[in-house]
């Protein structure tokens, strides 16, 4: 297996401090390379933070088979992580949220969302109070669409990587054509994951309140340590996109696994 790379964005804020905690846990599963990224406003600033960064990575003790890395670029976080992430042949980046600025915005997760369509590889998004523990459910929920289905190998990947259950949830369909289409997906869904001998579980969600609700609902039920979903909507803000992001910024501070579904092509980790 080839070496993984994870790249954390890194501004010396606690809760970048929070994605590189988690980056290193993960690396405890996982052989990977973790690239810590800083990115400066100009070459000054960059050239200040450059001991900084190498006093950071002195300090971190990696797990085996983890290798840590430190870059410093000048560049914006929204026009370049992407850019970056696809130079460095980046398998994932760990991210994490902040409040009124920074990075993303907790109160709206629009900032997230602006983000997660930058870049083709998944963003794993963890928040200043998300526990570092082990994972042993994951959530995966997926809907109508062909899209939402772009993210069922790479939570099966992140499954394989954390020991995990998987749960793919799907609201119930009342409309019998819309029943069928359902079937149709479960039934891609349940063959991807047997033919990878992965633990899964199809939940068929009941049909009333909001979607987003039922998924928490069955999060704090099921001891969910994982939220896994792909990000697709037809609106021309998809920074607005409230279910994504309510997911994403959840109140239970649960780590969200996240793809872009219009880019993402191809298997990760």
């Amino acid at each position: 297996m080839s070496k993984n790379l994870y790249i954390v964005p890194y501004d010396f804020t606690p809760v970048t401090e929070k994605a590189l905690e988690y980056a290193l846990h993960l690396g405890k599963r996982v052989h990977a390379e973790i690239l810590i990224l800083h990115l400066a406003a100009d070459k000054a600033k960059g050239m200040a933070k450059l001991k900084e960064m190498e006093n950071l990575k002195s300090k971190l003790d990696a797990p085996t088979g983890v290798t840590i890395t430190t870059l410093v670029k000048v560049g914006d976080i929204f026009s370049d992580i992407g850019k970056i992430a696809k130079e460095e042949k980046a398998q994932l980046i760990i991210m994490g949220t902040h409040g009124m600025r920074g990075l993303f915005q907790r109160f709206t997760g629009s900032h997230a969302m602006k983000l997660v369509t930058s870049a083709e590889c998944p963003f794993l998004i963890v928040q200043k109070g998300t526990e570092i523990k082990e994972v042993g459910q994951i959530a995966v929920p997926i809907d109508l669409t062909k899209e939402s289905l772009q993210i069922v190998n790479i939570a099966g990947d992140m499954a394989n990587i954390l020991n995990a259950k998987v749960n793919v949830l799907a609201e119930k369909q009342g409309d019998q054509i819309l029943n069928t289409r359902l079937q149709n997906r479960i039934g891609i869904v349940s063959k991807q994951y047997e033919e990878r001998d992965i633990n899964a579980e199809i939940n068929i969600l009941s049909s009333r309140g909001s979607y987003g609700k039922k998924i928490m609902n069955f999060v704090k039920q099921n001891d969910v340590g994982l939220i896994a979903f792909s990000y697709h909507t037809e609106s021309l803000l998809p920074q607005f996109d409230s279910f994504a992001q309510k997911l994403i910024t959840n109140k239970s501070a649960l780590p969200v696994l996240v793809i872009n579904s219009k880019l993402a092509s191809a298997l990760y980790f």
